[in-house]
């Protein structure tokens, strides 16, 4: 019997055009860009959190040479959330980068490691969140949920 995933996300030109409530979450994620460690891979990401109680958390790569102990940015702010806010919840992740890894027309994507995490994070919570991620051109997908981006997902049954 075949099956399918359907994926639906929005697509902006530049992330301007998201609603403004989400200027400040691409602002931070830039501004804490700037503080990733990345001396290996010279590719800045930075991503932020909007939390239940609108308190925007931050983080950024956090690179290592003895690969693989650094850790992305998406963890880092997603695991400070866990750790100092456990009692709210994620309402919107945004993820920006700088670099040269990956061409600037390219849809920023996260690795499969945080997109687990993120993942996790709404089964957690119960509660699913929007992703905002800006692709160095500034275009800008926003999906509804972590499922989307992981749906057969370790650990979440059908």
């Amino acid at each position: 019997m075949k099956h399918e995933y359907k994926v639906s996300y929005q697509r902006f030109d530049n992330w301007k055009e998201l609603p403004i409530e989400d200027h400040e979450l691409v602002d931070r994620a830039y501004e804490v860009c700037k503080s990733a460690y990345a001396p290996y891979s010279k590719f800045h990401v930075g991503a932020s959190l909007r939390m239940t109680n609108y308190e925007i958390i931050t983080g950024s790569n956090q690179e290592n040479i003895a690969y693989p102990s650094g850790l992305c940015a998406e963890r880092v702010a997603l695991f400070y959330a866990g750790a100092n806010l456990p009692n709210e919840k994620v309402q919107t992740l945004c993820v920006v980068a700088k670099g040269d890894l990956l061409p600037i027309e390219k849809i920023l994507s996260p690795c499969g490691a945080c997109r687990q995490v993120m993942l996790e994070t709404e089964v957690r919570q119960n509660l699913k969140y929007r992703i905002i991620l800006v692709s160095q051109n500034g275009v800008a997908i926003v999906f509804n949920s972590a499922e989307d981006l992981l749906p057969l997902a370790f650990g979440i049954t059908d």
